[in-house]
């Protein structure tokens, strides 16, 4: 096992620099074309990078204030970072990799999925809460909401009589 790993390890970029050198200097010399994918599949994958932090902090923000946590996001961008990366490694046989990988589709686990917060599941819970810590909530919801004063505003004169 220990052999395949390093074989692999030894042998992809082997793979990926004989097939550019092929492509490169083969026959025709396409070496120009090879070096503007070659640029151009590295700022893919680098922009690739960057719209995946932004994409899972804004799903985790959203997923969190619903109470509930998705792993579909941290799945995908996991996904989209790694296919980020093989674009960056030079080489045909890696960017084909990448793009396999951001074309194969991503779903909530079964597990995770939660019904809406109205409904609950089979053991009285509803997402991440269950019955007694909503009523807690509520509770102190209600409690904060009586301390206030009320939000009419009465108009008129003020004079103070001594």
């Amino acid at each position: 096992m220990r052999f395949l790993i390093i074989g692999l390890l030894i042998g992809f970029p082997l793979a990926e620099g004989t097939l550019l050198y092929h492509l490169a200097a083969g026959p025709e010399g396409h070496g120009g074309w090879v070096l503007a994918w070659l640029v151009f599949a590295a700022m893919a994958g680098i922009a690739l990078i960057k719209q995946a932090r932004f994409s899972l902090i804004s799903r985790l923000t959203t997923a969190l204030s619903q109470g509930q946590f998705s792993l579909a996001a941290f799945i995908d961008s996991f996904r989209t970072v790694l296919a980020g990366l093989l674009l960056i490694f030079p080489g045909v046989i890696s960017d084909v990799m990448a793009i396999v990988l951001l074309l194969i589709p991503v779903r909530e686990p079964a597990v995770m999925q939660s019904p809406g917060p109205s409904a609950s599941n089979a053991d009285g819970r509803t997402g991440m809460y269950s019955a007694a810590h909503r009523a807690t909530t509520a509770r102190r919801h209600h409690k904060t909401q009586s301390a206030r004063p009320s939000a009419s505003t009465v108009d008129g004169e003020f004079r103070r009589e001594t």
